[in-house]
């Protein structure tokens, strides 16, 4: 095999000038490091190459082209310096007898799995398998194959160490069945990334038209506001941290829909609903029982046990700071003033007060709300309530609680237990909100007709 190589080493250069003495062979050698500028005679492998040097031409940047052809294998037995290089004493090894069935067989075989690894593999020319169908000496093919595969030099060093032909060809078989398994995983490997490209690409090119096709209707403009707005009021509201990143996380789902989709129609009402529960909102409590006295003296004449528990239980909440206790419940026939005593404790509190309604309620749902997977589902009543208000802490009437009833859709007594029980309700769980909602700081307040209660 006939190859160019380019000299630039002074000893390298030197080696080539004394072999114009030696019948122009020169020994070829791999160094072990190719990382080493100035290696020595330990550096270098001991087996190499005998070539005959065709042709020298000296380069204007100093560097020697030379034309080699390779002769034989050879190894060293003894290294000697000379001026400037080193000259070796080499053993020229001669291959054993070759069984010429068992040599057919294997230059088919190689000649098979490099003709497969052609076809798979850019970095070799078609015409290289041309010139193979000429070379019948098995040493050569051997050698003119393993010249064309990119393997580490180990590999290459290993394959020249080998002097007889069948196990010669038997290590390249092996070389070639790997990189051919190799080649299969490179291929798999391109055929995913430049599916995920081409999707990646489709769906770009789709929403780039989808864009287009709305800046022309003039739909666009609007609608990038919109998203930035709704961005905007999370920011303001400051929810929790899961809550933020849930609706964050909705958002940016939405960005990437068409805002036709009946989906894209039910994530936004989500974010709508998440911004106007009042997360951090709360009314100024006033702590002034005087007040509170005068305040239930003016709406109300009478009654005076019922305003002394009601004074006692703000009393109460006065001192401990936290309303986490019983629930008032009052209880009386129609039109004694119940629901007007409950909006005298907001006013005498300085909270806002709102009224859910209770009777004839059979649907849990109307409690804890519907799963975003139903059509023109709603979060439950209470914080429907609560983002009507606008606070955390009103004071929340929740009147007729004894007409409530249960059919095959639930309980809402059981549910209604979340919203009172002092140790659950800092955690209250709306279906349609999907995350925890604190109610500990909400003062309510029941009415009923009877004592009948569920």
């Amino acid at each position: 095999m006939v190859i160019p190589l380019f000299v630039g080493r002074e000893k390298s250069i030197a080696a080539l000038n004394l072999s114009e003495d030696h019948g122009k062979r020169i020994f070829l050698a791999a160094q072990k490091d190719a990382a080493l500028d100035d290696p020595g005679p330990d550096d270098i492998y001991d087996s190499g190459v005998v070539a005959h040097v065709l042709q020298m031409l000296k380069l204007p940047d100093g560097t020697v082209k030379v034309l080699v052809e390779g002769l034989d294998r050879a190894s060293v037995t003894h290294w000697e310096p000379a001026e400037g290089c080193f000259t070796a004493q080499l053993q020229v090894p001669q291959a054993g007898p070759v069984d010429p069935k068992e040599d057919t067989v294997l230059q088919r075989s190689v000649l098979e799995q490099f003709e497969q690894y052609v076809r798979g593999s850019k970095k070799v020319p078609p015409e290289a398998l041309t010139a193979l169908a000429e070379i019948a000496d098995s040493s050569r093919l051997a050698d003119t194959i393993a010249a064309h595969l990119p393997v580490r030099l180990a590999k290459k060093q290993e394959l020249l160490e080998i002097v007889d032909i069948v196990p010669r060809l038997e290590h390249l078989l092996n070389l070639l069945e790997t990189e051919i398994d190799l080649l299969a995983v490179e291929k798999r490997m391109r055929g995913r990334v430049k599916r995920q490209m081409e999707k990646s690409q489709r769906e770009y090119y789709l929403n780039e038209q989808m864009r287009a096709i709305q800046k022309e209707l003039g739909e666009l403009e609007d609608g990038g506001n919109d998203l930035d707005e709704l961005e905007r009021r999370l920011e303001e509201v400051r929810p929790p941290k899961t809550v933020l990143a849930k609706a964050r996380s909705e958002l940016n789902k939405l960005r990437t829909m068409s805002p036709m989709a009946a989906e894209a129609t039910v994530v936004r009402n989500y974010l709508d609903w998440i911004v106007q529960v009042p997360w951090r909102k709360q009314s100024r409590v006033r702590r002034d029982l005087d007040l509170a006295q005068q305040v239930l003296d003016k709406d109300h004449f009478g009654l005076e046990k019922v305003k002394e528990r009601i004074l006692e239980y703000l009393a109460v909440q006065q001192r401990v700071r936290k309303l986490k206790g019983p629930i008032l419940c009052l209880v009386g026939p129609p039109g004694v003033g119940k629901t007007s005593l409950g909006r005298s404790i907001a006013n005498a509190t300085g909270r806002k007060f709102v009224r859910m309604s209770l009777g004839g309620v059979r649907d849990e749902a109307e409690i804890r709300g519907h799963r975003r997977t139903y059509i023109g589902s709603l979060p439950g009543k209470v914080l429907q309530n609560l983002a009507k208000v606008g606070t955390r802490n009103p004071v929340f009437m929740l009147d007729e609680v004894d007409k409530m009833a249960m059919d095959f859709r639930g309980d809402p007594a059981s549910a209604l237990l979340e919203v009172l029980d002092p140790e659950q309700n800092h955690a209250f769980n709306d279906h349609y909100l999907e995350v925890d909602y604190d109610l500990s700081d909400v003062l309510f307040v029941a009415t009923a007709n009877t004592l009948n209660i569920p």
